[in-house]
């Protein structure tokens, strides 16, 4: 007796979903199974639960020579996401199932000792790749809300082994889930909103120019101004997300640790990690590499509050990052690339003890213990965010008022409109221009040319805020609904560079 069946999985790699044939050999040696394909522990320990499952599913488990070959070999495989593939195998190449129709399909799901399915991580990025493939995708019941976000995808899920096995047999058929057109993102209604800021205008300001343009945004000023206030509303005044941004942020969380939530789906995440997190939990890590902070932040928004008590060598971190839109984590045996486009809003005081200027005279920091404090912050990464604003405490008056504010609806309209501009230009919010389209959208007057040389020799700022100075005046004017970027735009833009002055 020599008997094969091929089924068809696949393996999660960063964001990838990399194809993986099971091979499923039996012969007539001695009874052994032997899992081959560079597999990991909790691989290997499947053939426990196999085992366990299909006879406690009361189906044969083979008294025979096993050999599954995962492949490619050169692939690591881990988790339990192939176990139902590997059971469908055992069973096919003992001739309890069919093998014809086996092509058609990509199988998922870890197995329970029961033989029940139990879910896995990383189902979206298997499904849309299986559309790809133009296969079914076999799935546990508890991926079907994931999956399903895939249009134009005959998905099967199951609760049980045997309804897997009944299928195939075609004695009891799956009713298969089929998403005929896309799942569009809907805009919920936020907890929270931006009225609920009093005062503070020209931060509100900065925080719309910030949404209009994607670009970065750092807040300096006392405890208790609302720094954190107003960063925790920049995702309410956010365009709602396009499909392909929704799918791209939902894939991240789906291979993540905390896994898919379909309440968030369409929903720009907010990431808000505390100031003693690693590097490796900023930008993603480990022995498997899982996307960290800034890749879950996709598409959202990442902020540091109390930005200089961050670790100096983990801020560094970011820098990459914020320019490319992407993280490669490289290990010796395979890389892992996540993506990271976000909006990195950031927050902090003016000085250790944080009242620095406080016109009670509270703050006793000497100079040089602020020049250090601020220090913490380094000169290329300064350079990188956008805008830098300060926010100073408010007369009690403007506590008190109970006058009529803008709420994020109403912001969020004008800055719909601004990106719509950006979109009519090209593929780019304009935080992203590529230099060619700096010169090509970003066009000065003479005039406006010697104000921003003058301003740049002033405060001594490098040629990376040069542009970026441009970007922002540039978003200023699509907000003005302007083609050309007026003198007025141009100051404004300037005036947001605050800590990059000449010391």
């Amino acid at each position: 007796m020599s008997y094969l069946a091929i089924v068809h999985s696949r393996a999660q790699v960063g964001v990838q979903a990399l194809p993986v044939t099971i091979e499923v050999h039996l012969t007539n040696a001695s009874p052994k199974l032997s899992i081959v394909g560079l597999p990991e522990a909790a691989v290997k320990e499947s053939q426990e639960r196999v085992r366990s499952a299909l006879i406690n599913s009361q189906l044969l488990f083979p008294v025979a020579r096993i050999t599954i070959n995962l492949a490619p070999a050169d692939l690591p495989k881990e988790g339990g996401r192939f176990d139902l593939a590997i059971a469908i195998g055992i069973l096919a190449a003992s001739r309890q199932l069919p093998t014809e129709a086996l092509h058609q399909y990509e199988f998922l799901g870890e197995l329970a000792l029961t033989g029940e399915l139990r879910p896995v991580r990383g189902v979206l990025p298997a499904a849309l790749e299986a559309r790809n493939a133009n296969r079914s995708l076999v799935i546990p019941v508890q991926n079907l809300e994931e999956a399903a976000l895939v249009n134009h995808l005959n998905i099967l899920p199951a609760k049980h082994l045997l309804e897997i096995c009944n299928h195939l047999y075609n004695t009891a058929p799956i009713s298969p889930h089929y998403q005929a057109v896309p799942v569009i993102p809907k805009l919920l209604t936020d907890s929270v909103d931006l009225s609920e800021v009093k005062g503070q205008h020209q931060a509100k300001r900065a925080l719309e120019v910030a949404a209009a343009g994607g670009h970065n945004l750092l807040m300096l000023g006392p405890p208790g101004t609302g720094k954190t206030m107003l960063a925790t509303r920049m995702s309410t005044i956010l365009p709602p997300m396009t499909e392909r941004e929704a799918l791209e942020t939902a894939i991240v969380t789906s291979i993540s640790t905390q896994g898919f939530n379909a309440e968030n789906w369409g929903q720009r995440p907010f990431r808000a990690p505390h100031h003693t997190a690693s590097g490796v939990a900023l930008v993603g890590g480990g022995s498997h590499p899982r996307p960290g902070e800034i890749s879950l932040a996709h598409h959202g928004v990442l902020f540091l509050d109390e930005l200089p008590e961050f670790d100096r060598r983990v801020l560094e971190v970011l820098r990459e990052p914020l320019e490319s839109g992407k993280i490669v984590i490289s290990r010796a045996a395979h890389q892992a690339e996540f993506p990271a486009s976000f909006q990195l809003v950031v927050a902090m005081n003016p000085c250790p003890c944080g009242y620095l200027g406080d016109p009670t005279g509270r703050c006793q920091c000497p100079l040089e213990q602020v020049k250090r404090y601020r220090a913490r912050i380094s000169g290329p990464l300064l350079d990188r965010i956008d805008l830098h604003i300060e926010v100073p405490n408010l007369p009690r008056t403007e506590l008190r008022g109970n006058q009529v504010r803008e709420t994020s609806a109403e912001v969020r309209a004008r800055v719909v409109v601004a990106r719509q501009r950006q979109t009519q230009r090209g593929e780019r919010s304009n935080s992203r221009l590529l230099p060619r389209e700096i010169e090509q959208f970003c066009q000065l007057t003479p005039n406006d040319e010697r104000l921003l040389d003058t301003a740049i020799e002033r405060l001594g700022l490098s040629a990376r805020a040069w542009h970026r100075i441009l970007k922002v005046a540039r978003t200023i004017a699509d907000l003005a609904g302007s083609d050309p970027i007026q003198t007025s735009h141009l100051v404004e833009s300037i005036t947001y560079r605050q800590l990059e002055r000449k010391q």
